[in-house]
C-alpha cells in the first residue's frame, strides 16, 4: 500500500530521539508519503517545527493540548499564530486541542477557553484543528456546533465518544480517526462505530508512541506513567 499519510505521531517524544532517522527510512519504505506531528504544548510546538524543517515528509501543527492548559493565557496565542506564519508550508493545523475530563491536570472552565481561543484562531488562519476529546462529549459537541458554521474543520482523532456523535460530526463535514484502541479487546463498540463511518470521513493514525495495537500493546509507552510524567515535569508548562 503506498501513498499513507499518518495523521497523527508525536515524533518529538524521547521515546524516538535516538532513532528517528530509521524511524523515517522505515515509514518511508512501507509506503508512509507523508507524518503530522501535533504538537502539545509551546515548548513542543517549537519541537515539531524543527523536525518540519529536518525531514521533508514531516508536517506538523501547533496548539496546546487539554492536559496542558491549566495556566492558558490569551497571549499564547500570538505566539502559536506566529509560529504558523513563519513556517506556513510545513506547518497545517491548529492541534492537538480539545478537552479531556477523564484527568483533572486542567480545571474544565480553563481548558474550555484554551479551547475555544485555539479555535478561534484555527478559523482566522484557516486551518483545520485536530481535536482530542476525553469523557467532555456534551461539551464538545455544543462547542463544535457552535463553531461549524463559521468554517471549522475538524479531526477527532482517537476517536471514543458515541456513534451519534459521529455521525453527526461527519454530517458537519469533519473527519474521524481511530488509534490501536480500536484492535483491543474490549472495543466492539468503537469498531461498530468505525463500520458505521464512510470510508471518505476516515483518516488514518497511529498516535505514537500511544495506544499500540493489538499484538504489540505491551511495547508501547503506558499512557498513565506518560500522563504523570507530564504533571510531575517542570516543563509542563511554559
Amino acid at each position: 500500500m503506498k501513498n499513507l499519510t499518518d495523521t497523527h505521531a508525536h515524533l518529538f517524544y524521547p521515546d524516538y530521539e535516538e532513532e528517528l532517522d530509521s524511524i523515517i527510512e522505515r515509514a518511508i519504505s512501507a509506503g508512509v508519503e507523508s507524518i503530522l506531528v501535533p504538537a502539545t504544548d509551546l515548548a513542543s510546538s517549537a519541537k515539531v517545527v524543527e523536525l518540519t524543517k529536518k525531514y521533508e515528509i514531516i508536517y506538523g501543527s501547533v496548539g496546546v493540548h487539554p492536559l496542558d492548559s491549566k495556566e492558558w493565557l490569551k497571549e499564547w496565542i500570538p505566539l502559536l499564530e506566529q509560529t504558523v506564519l513563519a513556517n506556513k508550508e510545513k506547518i497545517v493545523a491548529i492541534g492537538e486541542i480539545g478537552l479531556d475530563y477523564y484527568y483533572d491536570y486542567s480545571p474544565k472552565q480553563k481548558q474550555i477557553e484554551a479551547f475555544r481561543d485555539q479555535l478561534e484562531l484555527a478559523i482566522k488562519l484557516n486551518l483545520p484543528v485536530i481535536i482530542h476529546n476525553r469523557d467532555s462529549d456534551d461539551d464538545m459537541m455544543e462547542i463544535i456546533r457552535e463553531f461549524t458554521p463559521r468554517g471549522l474543520r475538524a479531526q477527532f482523532h482517537c476517536f471514543n465518544a458515541p456513534l451519534e456523535h459521529a455521525l453527526e460530526y461527519v454530517r458537519m463535514g469533519h473527519m474521524i480517526s481511530f488509534t490501536g484502541n480500536i484492535t483491543f479487546k474490549k472495543a466492539e463498540e468503537l469498531r461498530k462505530i468505525a463500520a458505521k463511518v464512510h470510508p471518505e470521513h476516515l483518516l488514518l493514525e497511529t498516535d505514537s508512541p500511544f495506544m499500540t495495537p493489538v499484538p504489540f500493546r505491551e511495547k508501547g509507552m503506558n499512557r498513565q506513567m506518560f500522563c504523570m510524567s507530564r504533571k510531575n515535569s517542570p516543563n509542563f508548562i511554559i
